[in-house]
Formats: structure tokens, C-alpha cells, sequence
């Protein structure tokens, strides 16, 4: 297992001050060694129009260049009325657009989610768990990364400020880059 892995993680939020950004940031920090995050700003990317599947923005262009180049996906993800917010769910639609061509496919996943609220973002997490059914992805299991009541968890400079929280993004990408590797057979 001497290959180092590769993890491309992108928030589903693209507010400046987003618990979700700031938990991807930790990640930046936590990545195990053998791991090399790099992070995917989902600004810029237009509404999905499938009148343009056949001359994509460049900014998909580059999305899907850059999905296809990594080893494993993180994603960071808000709950916007019970499920996945819009900016994520299109960059989906896009990434795994046209059909036959979904740079997703076969693509070990792991999520984590930050939220206000008591339950983290859970069920914008099932929700993803199901897409990665149809898109072909890898989610691994556990450990399950909710953080909840996020504002007591990142403070006002949008640093994770609580220890338990880090050591969760920490076991979660160590969980990723294992099964990243058991997938490969390496």
C-alpha cells in the first residue's frame, strides 16, 4: 500500500462561512499519510441544461477532469429540506452527464455533513447514499462523520474547535483511504 491516494472532496454549499467548507478544510488538515486531498470549489458551475451535454462549460469540464484523476471522492454536505442542497445535487447531474460518460463510476465515496440542527445532515446523506446506487460509487460504511449543533463544533474563523469532531473527519478519511486501497487490491 505505497501508493498514495488521491481524494478530491467539494462541499455541497457555496456560502463563504459554510460548517460544510469549514469541515473540508479539517480535512485538508487530518489527511492521513499515504493521502493527498485536494478541494473543489463548485462555484461557477452553471444549472444543469442537457442542451449542452455536447459542449459542456468549461467549468464542468474541468469538474469531471478532475473527479475522473482522483482515487476516491469526500464530499461535505449541507441539508436543505430534508435532502441534498441544489448546488450539489446539479453538480451531480453534471459530473455524471452524458449518458454513458459519469466520471463518478466506480469511484470510492465518503461523506460527512455539519448542520446547526441535532441530526447533522443525515438525511442529505441518505439521500447521496442513494445516488451513489445509480452513479456506480463505493460508499464506505463507517464511520458515519455527522456533526452536529456545527456552531459550537467551528468557530467564527471556521476552524473545527472540537476534538471528538476531529478525530471523526480523521477515522473517516483513514476508513476512505483503506477501502480506497482494499478496492484497488493493493
Amino acid at each position: 500500500m505505497n501508493k498514495q491516494i488521491t481524494i478530491l472532496g467539494f462541499a455541497g454549499s457555496l456560502r463563504k462561512g459554510s460548517y460544510n467548507r469549514a469541515i473540508l478544510r479539517a480535512a485538508l488538515e487530518l489527511s492521513p499519510e499515504g493521502a493527498k486531498l485536494e478541494i473543489f470549489d463548485l462555484e461557477g458551475i452553471p444549472p444543469y441544461n442537457m442542451d449542452l451535454e455536447d459542449r459542456m462549460p468549461a467549468r464542468v469540464v474541468e469538474f469531471k477532469d478532475k473527479i475522473r484523476a482522483a482515487d476516491a471522492i469526500l464530499i461535505a454536505t449541507p441539508e436543505h429540506n430534508y435532502s441534498v442542497p441544489g448546488v450539489l445535487k446539479n453538480a451531480i447531474d453534471w459530473a455524471s452527464r452524458p449518458y454513458g460518460d459519469n466520471s463518478f463510476e466506480g469511484k470510492p465515496v465518503a461523506i460527512m455533513s455539519a448542520s446547526p440542527g441535532m441530526l447533522g445532515g443525515s438525511r442529505a446523506q441518505y439521500h447521496l447514499r442513494q445516488m451513489f446506487v445509480f452513479l456506480g460509487m463505493y460508499p464506505i460504511n463507517r464511520p458515519e462523520a455527522f456533526v452536529t449543533f456545527a456552531s459550537e463544533k467551528i468557530d467564527d474563523k471556521g476552524r473545527v474547535t472540537d476534538e471528538k469532531t476531529r478525530e471523526k473527519i480523521k477515522e473517516l478519511l483513514e476508513a476512505l483511504v483503506a477501502w480506497t486501497h482494499r478496492l484497488k487490491r493493493e
